[in-house]
This record gives structure tokens, C-alpha cells and sequence, in this order.
């Protein structure tokens, strides 16, 4: 990763080559030289990143082999790593470069959105009733889902304040300072019951990694199973039948059963907490605790790293910074090797997710 920012004064591009040349380097020392240079190439964005051809040129590939730009936002950060393990598993690459650059609060803001004609003009008729964007969206399914699962402030502030203290261990960190629920109400409202310190950063900055061959870097984190997919409302929100129910209600499922494994068998978490509601949502979700739990699961700060049900050892999107999740993936990765920000003992087994409303993705990697 590149250092996380508001303000990074250079190009995505500049960003994108700096995450790319650190996560090469280090796969080319991890995998003894057996790679140095990708042979695929993969992002994902939403027309605010350096496209993957500037990015191989920038890096003076001799050539370039297959490579790919899937337009998407967070619901891609977990399903990436399918796309990878694909290439690898079809023997057109041996190691694919993946990367996710953006200058999200100097440039190009995702929190805006404007009126457009063709593919999305029924945004016109959301629009003047304050659905102007993500956050006065997702506020409307978050208000849904509190209520019927009888959550309140003290709960959301608890996953904000877990996330401060989990930061405040993390250099990389944006967000360090801690919250405590004076601070948390004394916060601005958004869009009820989103207050500012609820919704993730606006971030400057960028995450790349490196996907092989099992045998080329045999000590290496494993992708052991992904997923993709949603329900109604998968494309706009009026469409859904349920607003408070995303896309983890319809993926958790299918993820257990494709990697075997159940929800005790998970260790660590990392899940997509562009909005406080969304973690105790996913917990559910991911059948790491009832619905009657999640109260007291917040409370006691359960989620901490050494709580028994640890999420976002290193901050998450709310503290550490919004590289669109892949930072999250970044984090999976480190907490599997052992060199995690507040590392969660023995971990084994992480989970991490990509929101995107009620369709998204899921991955589960494992220690080698």
C-alpha cells in the first residue's frame, strides 16, 4: 500500500505504480525470483483510476498479457481475487498483479452524484426526495435494519469506537483518535442515522497484491473459496423488497458451502465497513452471532481482536482509510502471515466481504 491520505498531490497513476512496484518486489523476494514481472493484470474502478495499460508501462513490462478493468466499486474488492485465482487456475498467468488506486478526497468524490440522461435517469425522481448519493441511500436501509433488529446509538458508536481503538495500534491509519459516546453524538448528522463519524473516509491512496501459483510461493496465504452475487434491487434500491437486506444475507451461504467450512471456522474478519450499520448487519449475516447477541456482542466490544469475534483488527474503512476494500484484503493477508495490526492469535481462517447494497462478494482465505 501507499501511505493513505486527503490530499496525495499525485496522479493515480503515480499512486498505482508505487503499490504495484512494492507488491511485485515483495513477491519476487517471497517467491525466490519465480515472480518478478505479472502476467495478468486486474482493477476494478469507477472511471477514478489509472488505467491498467498506463499502469504497465509505467512499470516498463515488455509486454503485456492478458489484462482486464472491471467497472465496479466495493462489491469488487473480494470477488478480484476469483478473477485472479481463475487466471492462474487456467494457466494464462502464472501470478496476476491486482490494484486499486484513487484519489478518493482530493479528486474524483464518490459521495456526489449527478443527474445524467440515458442508463440511470430514473435517479431524477430519488434524487429531490435527499437520495442524492450513497450515504443518504445506505442511511435508509441502515434506519430499517437498526430498528428491526433493536439497535441504537450506543451500538453503532460501539463498532466506531472499536474501530478508533484498533486504528489507533495502525500507522497507516487516517482515523486514529478515540471515540467515546459524547464525542460519537456530539458528531454531525448526515442522513438519520448516519452521523459523520458512522460513514467511512474519503481516502487518497492505493493497495495492490499479488496472486500465484500455490507452488510458486508455498508459504503464502491461500484463496480458498469466493463468491459473488445478490438479490432484487441489485442494480437500484427502489427495486429491493427489503432495503435493510444486502448482499451478505444471499452470499453467506453459498461461501460456507464452497469453502467448506462454517461460521466457527472463522477467525478473523474483515468486512466491508463503508457504514457502522453494515458490520453488525454482516455479523448476522455470516452467522457469527444471532440477532439477539448483537446487542450485547457491540457492548462488550466482541469485535475487538481479542474479544473472540475480531473485525477490522487495523481500523477497517471507517479508520484506516477507503482504498475501496482492497485494503481490507491487504489486512486479511497480513493477519494470516502474522504481521497483522493487532494481530488476532493463531489466525487461520479470515473472511472478507464487498458491499455494494444488495449484491456483493465474499472471499475466504486460509493460512498455507
Amino acid at each position: 500500500m501507499t501511505a493513505l491520505s486527503r490530499s496525495s498531490g499525485r496522479t493515480e497513476l503515480q499512486l498505482a505504480a508505487e503499490a504495484a512496484r512494492a507488491a511485485l518486489a515483495e513477491a519476487a523476494e517471497a517467491t525466490g525470483g519465480a515472480v518478478e514481472r505479472p502476467g495478468a493484470i486486474l482493477s476494478y474502478h469507477l472511471n477514478d483510476s489509472a488505467p491498467v495499460l498506463y499502469l504497465a508501462r509505467e512499470l516498463r513490462l515488455p509486454e503485456i498479457g492478458w489484462h482486464n478493468e472491471i467497472y465496479g466499486g466495493g462489491t469488487q474488492s473480494a470477488s478480484i481475487l476469483a478473477d485472479a485465482a481463475m487466471l492462474v487456475d487456467a494457466g494464462i498467468a502464472d501470478s496476476v498483479l491486482v490494484y486499486r488506486a484513487l484519489n478518493g478526497r482530493s479528486g474524483r468524490r464518490m459521495n456526489t452524484l449527478g443527474l445524467k440522461l440515458g442508463e440511470g435517469t430514473e435517479e431524477q425522481f430519488t434524487h429531490p426526495y435527499g437520495m442524492a448519493g450513497p450515504v443518504h441511500q445506505f442511511a435508509l436501509a441502515g434506519q430499517r435494519y437498526l430498528h428491526e433488529a433493536g439497535l441504537g446509538e450506543e451500538h453503532t458508536c460501539a463498532v466506531v469506537a472499536q474501530s478508533r481503538a484498533h486504528a489507533a495500534a495502525n500507522p497507516r491509519a487516517l482515523r486514529r483518535e478515540p471515540v467515546d459516546l459524547d464525542a460519537y453524538l456530539a458528531s454531525p448528522m448526515v442522513a438519520s442515522p448516519l452521523r459523520r463519524l458512522d460513514c467511512c473516509q474519503e481516502t487518497d491512496g492505493a493497495c495492490a497484491l499479488v496472486v500465484t501459483r500455490a507452488d510458486l510461493a508455498p508459504g503464502a496465504p491461500r484463496v480458498h473459496a469466493v463468491v459473488r452475487g445478490g438479490g432484487p434491487g441489485a442494480s437500484t434500491m427502489d427495486k429491493a423488497g427489503d432495503v435493510g437486506r444486502i448482499f451478505s444475507s444471499y452470499v453467506a451461504d453459498p461461501l460456507y458451502e464452497a469453502a467448506g467450512m462454517k461460521p466457527g471456522d472463522v477467525d478473523v474478519s474483515l468486512l466491508y465497513d463503508a457504514y457502522s450499520w453494515l458490520v453488525p448487519r454482516q455479523i448476522e449475516d455470516f452467522g457469527l452471532a444471532a440477532r439477539g447477541d448483537l446487542g450485547e456482542v457491540l457492548r462488550e466490544r466482541r469485535i475487538a481482536f481479542d474479544g473472540g469475534l475480531p473485525v477490522n483488527p487495523h481500523g477497517g474503512l471507517l479508520s484506516e482509510g477507503y482504498v475501496h476494500g482492497l485494503n481490507n484484503v491487504a489486512e486479511a493477508v497480513r493477519q494470516l502471515r502474522g504481521t497483522g495490526t493487532n494481530q488476532v492469535g493463531d489466525a487461520g481462517v479470515a473472511l472478507c466481504t464487498g458491499f455494494g447494497g444488495s449484491y456483493g462478494s465474499a472471499a475466504i482465505l486460509t493460512r498455507a
